[in-house]
């Protein structure tokens, strides 16, 4: 074994040592041998322990523990330690810049423990509040993991947004009178993102390739045919194709629809396609509607498209409101009245549901009984005081591991509407978690059923649940499946909301924002519910304020 593996190995076990508050003078004795051992000029795998005790650093103790991984490659105090410790714990630990002791913060106060989970908590700011922790760290912080993601070669589509509309105006920039369009999972809105497609069209497709070529667009230019790829500086990879302007609409449908989407419409074609003046005009020569990028996935939408039945999919301008929110009450950043404000005079919406942690949520400040009772003051003060608009009182309470929820029913009905999620207790087998899910359904105090299967894209993948059971109890109980727009959630997956809608269940478009500036993220829970092909006479918050009182009222009466 190597000295810097032993090295390692000795590093590894005086950090879970901190982190479990083993004796200082131990953790730092192991952390000073850790040091000695990957500087030594001699190996000390050929070492007796009696020849390691005299090497200056290393003492007794840590002699022993040497010898004891030398010759059964592992130490019984590790072997301990990690097995009390969550694997991402452990992975947070590799973070340049934060030690034991904030991972400490970070894993018993805050209750993280993965990176995805750390990611998604200082995109919401949380991060800042704790013991240790400013915003400089948070932003280094959010550096490292993002970095770690991006090596993966997997981005959000939230990461490569910003990134998209840059290189399209860079090419716009130097092709003025080219047809230029994103293609691809971009172009579909997918959730996750390998690769950023281009589709440029040009007078000339060789002067447009060399012009490429020679540019400073994104970093190793190559080749290949009439494609030009590269990547940006963050890792994500561009392929950008260019074809002469009588081709593009052709080379924009064939490249943004998946393989087996853009084979089924060509093979439908009653002749043959080779000068499209638009995507449209394929879909009519197939005897289809047009449709949508987001609906270009396999096979769902084809049918539909070949009687006219597809969907008028749900804008941004069909919500008349944003439910499932957070204030200082808990975690927010934002007053209960600033929220308000926002919704009303900046995104000129009719109705803001306010829904804080609950009492069992401690790590996020969540609600007593007692203060729920002094929120829902405020809130009824506030909307005396706010004209032209109204807020909610609603509440997200936790889903116990027995499928509870934690007020009893003398506080639950005091609410005008209840999400319900689970956020503890992750690991779960299916029939565990759709057991669990199934028993907050059918308690009749529910409302919406809030971020289904707890993932984080590219970090955690959530519990498993069957789809089919979890969303049939949900129709036989008139509760709403949230489609939670953080851009790190979108959970309710797109994939199920076909399934959801065809059994009568009503879906709502929720931020989950946790200041002014979450709301924004609606944009982003529209995307995946277009995939999803949702319509807003099935979107809960696309309803107007006098029809989603009426929503509540009839489903409290029950």
């Amino acid at each position: 074994m190597e000295n810097k593996t032993i090295a390692r190995k000795l590093r590894l076990l005086s950090q879970l040592m901190e982190l479990h508050e083993v004796n200082p003078f131990k953790v730092k004795s192991m952390a000073n041998a850790s040091l000695k051992v990957d500087k030594l000029p001699y190996p000390v795998k050929n070492k007796t322990t009696a020849e390691l005790e005299k090497i200056e650093g290393i003492g007794k103790s840590t002699a022993a523990k040497i010898t004891e991984l030398l010759e059964n490659e592992s130490i019984v105090e590790l072997d301990e330690l990690i097995a009390q410790t969550p694997a991402g714990v452990i992975e947070m630990m590799g973070i340049k810049g934060i030690g034991a002791k904030k991972v400490a913060v970070i894993w018993r106060e805050l209750g993280i423990e993965n990176l995805g989970e750390l990611y998604y908590a200082c995109n919401e700011n949380r991060l800042v509040e704790a013991k240790g922790f400013g915003l400089k760290t948070q932003d280094e912080i959010r550096k490292v993991i993002e970095f770690t993601m991006a090596s993966h070669g997997k981005f959000l589509y939230v990461q490569v947004e910003p990134e998209a509309k840059d290189m399209l105006e860079r090419l716009k920039a130097i092709f003025p009178d080219g047809l230029i369009d994103y293609a691809g999972e971009f172009r579909r809105c997918c959730e996750i993102i390998s690769e950023l497609t281009i589709v440029l069209g040009s007078r000339d497709q060789e002067i447009a390739l060399n012009s490429l070529q020679q540019s400073a667009i994104m970093a190793n230019i190559k080749t290949n045919e009439n494609h030009i790829t590269g990547h940006l500086e963050n890792g994500l990879k561009i392929d950008i194709v260019c074809v002469e302007k009588r081709y593009f609409s052709k080379e924009l449908f064939e490249q943004t629809g998946s393989d087996e989407h853009v084979n089924i419409v060509l093979e439908r074609a009653v002749d043959v396609i080779d000068q499209p003046v638009s995507e449209e005009i394929i879909y009519q020569k197939a005897g289809l509607t047009y449709m949508p990028p987001e609906l270009r996935e396999g096979t769902a939408f084809i049918k539909k498209a070949k009687t006219d039945d597809l969907p008028k999919l749900i804008t941004y301008f069909d919500l008349k409101g944003a439910l499932h929110n957070h204030s200082t009450w808990s975690d927010g950043i934002n007053t209960v009245e600033e929220m308000a404000l926002y919704c009303r005079d900046e995104l000129k919406l009719e109705y803001l549901g306010m829904c804080d942690h609950s009492k069992s949520a401690f790590y996020a400040k969540g609600l007593t009984i007692e203060r729920v009772l002094q929120q829902q003051e405020e809130i009824d003060h506030l909307n005396k005081k706010l004209e032209g608009f109204h807020i909610f009182k609603g509440i997200e309470s936790d889903i116990l591991y027995d499928g509870s929820l934690d007020y009893p029913d003398e506080i639950l009905k005091k609410f005008d509407f209840i999400v319900a999620s689970v956020h503890s207790i992750l690991k779960m087998d299916e029939e565990k978690a759709t057991s669990r899910l199934i028993k907050a359904i059918e308690n009749p105090y529910t409302t919406i059923l809030g971020h289904p299967t707890g993932r984080l894209l590219l970090s955690r993948s959530g519990y498993p649940i069957n789809y089919k059971k979890v969303i049939d109890a949900c129709a036989a109980n008139n509760v709403v499946i949230e489609v939670n727009a953080n851009p790190f959630r979108l959970d309710l997956d797109w994939r199920w909301h076909q399934y959801a809608l065809e059994k009568g269940v009503w879906l709502s478009i929720n931020p989950d924002a946790h200041r002014k500036e979450g709301f924004l993220d609606m944009h982003y829970g529209i995307l995946a519910a277009r995939k999803g092909g949702l319509y807003k006479e099935r979107c809960l918050n696309a309803l107007s304020l006098e029809e989603i009182s009426s929503f509540f009222e009839k489903k409290n009466r029950g």
